[in-house]
């Protein structure tokens, strides 16, 4: 007769080697129910275990990712949903954030892939200030930014960056957009239009490239931003702690396939390749800080 492995109800029960099991697999792109599957931790378990570790970790980030020296930025939103569709959200539930469309904003720096900050929130002008002052206040020295078309991005890097910084947006051109079989297929794009908002700017570093492959890269990584499926976000809360926990591995543990290295290294704010077990020895005591911040920090 097969055994049932021991289902754990709370998550101070947990061995260290269970929370970098259920961690791993978490960060592999795995949705909760597999990884209980898997582990034989109970769902509830590992949803706190996700939202406890996952705050420690947006803590951690907000404090270390700051004076960074990165010079050519590119930044982005990406869409997805929690609770339910936007047009499937109850009448009593209308209009409340975090129920229907939630965005991401990210940013990326071109020559580390690290990404400093991101922000869930709506597609907005409220939002894109508040994204763009976060990263701002991250920067040491004047940055050349790339962000999408969106209009709203206009008005909040005026906000945040005033006049220092160098500014474009390029505008994609589109094919009309096609139904019936090829619904879920994106319109092809057929140009794009370079366009300087400010400052002195090398035309030929005007992309969104590496954030579009960034984006890309988490909808591939995180179940719960998987179009056309159920595996999508219950609840705001889980879906933030996903986010900060994919970016914290992402930062620190995950080596780039190009720079051979993490991005927290390539930007100078780790010195080695981050194993599972320490993401999660944050949420007992926070490890010393990483090689290089010590003297970025002392500057503020």
């Amino acid at each position: 007769m097969r055994s049932v492995p021991p289902s754990h109800g709370a998550m101070n029960k947990l061995t260290t080697a269970e929370r970098v099991q259920v961690v791993a697999a978490l960060c592999e792109g795995n949705p909760m129910r597999s990884v209980a599957r898997m582990t034989g931790v109970a769902r509830n378990t590992i949803a706190k275990l996700l939202e406890d570790l996952g705050d420690t970790c947006a803590k951690y980030q907000h404090e270390y990712l700051r004076n960074l020296s990165c010079k050519k930025l590119q930044a982005d939103e990406i869409w997805s949903f929690v609770y339910a569709k936007q047009k499937n959200v109850p009448f009593d539930m209308a209009g409340e954030f975090g129920v229907g469309d939630v965005w991401t904003f990210t940013a990326i720096d071109a020559e580390t892939k690290l990404v400093p900050s991101w922000l869930v929130g709506s597609r907005d002008v409220g939002t894109a200030t508040n994204f763009m002052r976060d990263l701002a206040g991250r920067l040491t020295s004047r940055v050349q930014l790339t962000t999408d078309g969106l209009k709203a991005c206009l008005t909040a890097v005026e906000d945040a960056f005033g006049a220092d910084i160098d500014f474009a947006q390029p505008n994609k051109v589109y094919t009309a957009q096609h139904i019936g079989s090829q619904r879920y297929s994106p319109p092809i794009c057929t140009g794009a239009r370079k366009t300087p908002v400010n400052g002195n700017l090398e035309r030929e570093h005007i992309s969104t490239s590496y954030v579009e492959r960034a984006n890309l890269a988490m909808r591939m990584n995180m179940r719960r931003f998987t179009r056309v499926t159920n595996a999508f976000s219950k609840k705001l809360e889980n879906h933030c702690a996903a986010i900060s926990l994919y970016f914290m591995h992402y930062n620190f543990a995950r080596e780039h396939h190009t720079l051979r290295i993490t991005p927290a290294m390539a930007a100078g704010v780790s010195d080695h390749v981050w194993e599972i077990k320490e993401i999660v020895a944050l949420l007992d005591a926070p490890p010393q800080r990483p090689l290089g911040t010590e003297p970025l920090l002392a500057r503020r």
